[in-house]
């Protein structure tokens, strides 16, 4: 039967996210609209942003964070092409991001020293085979694959290279032990829902230290540029960002890092996420027609919540269409390069309620499309 309730916010998209419960537009401050980003108004607003996001995550004394463009794409970028080159590099990759930034390091920049850890999606490579003498980049939660690193024990305290993680669907959402990696990147439509175009970037005092003594061989665009005459620019860390932002997507960053801190905090939102994967979970162990893509359940994201069907390709289209037609969800398809199944943002702007609803119209539609 056609269940009788619906989720009342059927947004479950993987990014940009779902806007936080009660969001309203109308409330954001926009006093910053309309004038420069390097009047007093402007830079004051993006130093809050930064202030309190240092604040909010606990992140520890020395880390420095900064605004940028292009989304986590373009604050990997930055990263990579500025930071890249002095060691060799390994780097973890087990679903489509983590690819991308294989192609850059091997085909883009062309470094020769690569040691790669891949895995199929559903898995992790092996972490504990990476050497840490070198530069580590990895993910922390594959998006497009629901596989999670579990923790940071691997990582070494003593290590000689720089850990470089893309966190863009794991900040405000996963536990991070921020003291083991030196550069953290994530874009706020992730985890808070806000709105796309920016990337954050997170370095540790090694990583400061890297950028001021390391010289790339190739030419460095100048919106990747992170250093000036051999010292960093400040300016990106503390409101003067390297191009014209939105100021529009500052204040609506602002609204959800101030919706963060009236739940409690990044905890808060962290035990948010875990009890909306929970209902997914109980579902999953319910249903023997669903499971997730996860090989192994201590790897499962609790954000980007991955799952297959014991369905065809096209039986999986319908069940996204069907839920659609039905508003009860939108955009939960797999990501275009995993394999088919389904994918269902869990992270704390969506509502376990919602999830809850949403749950029988899974069994529904599945039933149709058979």
């Amino acid at each position: 039967m056609t269940p009788a309730n619906k989720p009342i916010n059927p947004n479950f998209s993987s990014g940009p996210c779902s806007k936080r419960p009660g969001y309203d537009l109308a409330k954001l401050d926009t006093r910053t609209l309309g004038r420069s980003h390097r009047a007093a108004v402007g830079k004051n607003a993006l130093k809050k942003a930064i202030d309190d996001t240092a604040s909010l995550l606990g992140l520890p004394e020395g880390y420095r964070v900064g605004i940028v463009p292009g989304s986590d794409t373009g604050a990997m970028e930055m990263i990579m092409w500025s930071m890249l080159g002095q060691r060799p590099v390994d780097i973890a990759a087990w679903e489509s991001f983590g690819q991308e930034w294989f192609t850059d390091i091997t085909k883009q920049l062309k470094l020769e020293q690569v040691n790669s850890h891949l895995a199929d999606y559903g898995e992790l490579p092996n972490l504990n085979a990476i050497n840490q003498d070198n530069d580590v980049v990895f993910t922390w939660n594959g998006t497009t694959s629901g596989v999670k690193v579990p923790n940071g024990d691997w990582i070494k305290d003593d290590r000689k290279g720089l850990t470089i993680c893309d966190a863009t669907s794991a900040v405000f959402a996963m536990e991070m032990p921020w003291e083991k990696l030196d550069v953290i990147t994530f874009s706020w439509q992730k985890v808070l829902g806000g709105e796309g175009a920016h990337g954050v970037i997170i370095l540790s005092p090694r990583a400061v230290e890297r950028l001021e003594s390391y010289q790339p061989s190739w030419p460095m665009p100048k919106i990747f540029r992170l250093t000036k005459g051999g010292k960093l620019i400040e300016g990106i860390f503390s409101g003067a960002t390297i191009n014209t932002p939105s100021m529009l997507c500052v204040a609506d960053y602002q609204d959800a890092l101030d919706w963060v801190a009236s739940i409690g905090g990044c905890k808060a939102a962290i035990a948010k996420s875990a009890a909306n994967l929970a209902v997914l979970s109980q579902f999953v162990a319910d249903n023997d027609w669903i499971d997730f893509l996860a090989k192994d359940k201590t790897t499962v994201s609790n954000t980007s919540v991955c799952l297959t069907l014991k369905a065809s390709e096209d039986q999986v289209k319908r069940v996204i269409r069907l839920l659609a037609e039905q508003n009860v969800a939108y955009d939960i398809g797999a990501y275009r390069d995993a394999p088919a199944g389904l994918r269902i943002w869990c992270g704390s702007t969506v509502e376990a309620s919602d999830l809850t609803a949403l749950l029988p119209w899974l069994s529904w539609a599945w039933a149709q499309v058979q």
